[in-house]
């Protein structure tokens, strides 16, 4: 690891296990609530353990939220679409942000540091805007901070509900998407040594990004996932206030 200091113009964060912390998903109160409510109690055993198999299969509840929502919807939900809508809407009450999120996006704010969100996820189900991204970011007031969701299903804007398929088919685990977020990046005059990554998967926001010349710093305040070539980790987003400045 290195210094725990660094001057950059632009900061990238992950959303799954992040931005956005899934650990009230793990409970089955989730589908235990909304099987209940559609009057169908007897279902809730059934749901929990079919959700559990996905989880197995992908290995975090928060990639599965991010790129197989349509397994959710077609496996755990058979397809219903009373039961996907109920679903959308009482997931988005028990997800949360992260610990210290707002306090740190307020200082990196204030320090004329860019800010956007880096996001895995592969699939939109609906109109733009309307993805578990888009969705959390805008119910959770976290749009003054980011604007533009970058995604290999291209870049959102989340004040106009607007596409800009540059990053279309790009990934951030093969790294096409970094590749083509250098170039963005250079249009603006930032470079990536001027840049730096926030999240928490080694194989898909820290290694391929600093492969690529970013800056990276791996958050564990959710679940440390393994060893990576981060240059620094975190416990709390509140040490990002300490660790970054806006580079002149």
């Amino acid at each position: 690891m290195g210094e725990r200091t660094m001057e950059v113009k632009w900061a990238g964060f992950d959303f799954g296990q992040c931005i956005m912390e899934p650990g009230g998903l793990r409970n089955p109160r989730l589908f235990g609530e909304l099987y209940k409510e559609l009057g169908r109690p007897e279902l809730v055993p059934d749901k929990i353990r079919k959700y559990r198999r996905i989880k197995e299969k992908y290995g975090t509840f928060g990639r599965v939220k991010e790129g197989h929502r349509d397994e959710i919807h077609s496996y755990v939900l058979d397809g219903d679409p009373e039961a996907i809508e109920l679903f959308s809407k009482k997931e988005q009450e028990l997800l949360d942000i992260g610990d210290g999120l707002t306090d740190a996006l307020d200082y990196l704010q204030a320090q004329g540091i860019e800010l956007q969100v880096v996001s895995e996820m592969k699939k939109t189900l609906g109109p733009v805007g309307t993805d578990i991204v888009s969705k959390f970011l805008k119910g959770k007031g976290l749009v003054k901070y980011f604007r533009e969701l970058v995604t290999p299903h291209g870049k959102i804007d989340l004040v106009t509900d607007s596409l800009d398929p540059r990053y279309k088919g790009y990934t951030k685990e093969e790294g096409t998407l970094y590749d083509e977020l250098v170039k963005e990046l250079a249009e603006r005059g930032i470079k990536p040594s001027e840049a730096v990554m926030v999240g928490d998967k080694p194989s898909t926001d820290i290694d391929p990004a600093h492969a690529r010349g970013f800056k990276t710093i791996k958050y564990t305040g959710f679940v440390d996932l393994g060893a990576s070539k981060a240059d620094l980790e975190i416990e709390t987003f509140a040490e990002l206030k300490t660790i970054l400045r806006k580079k002149k």
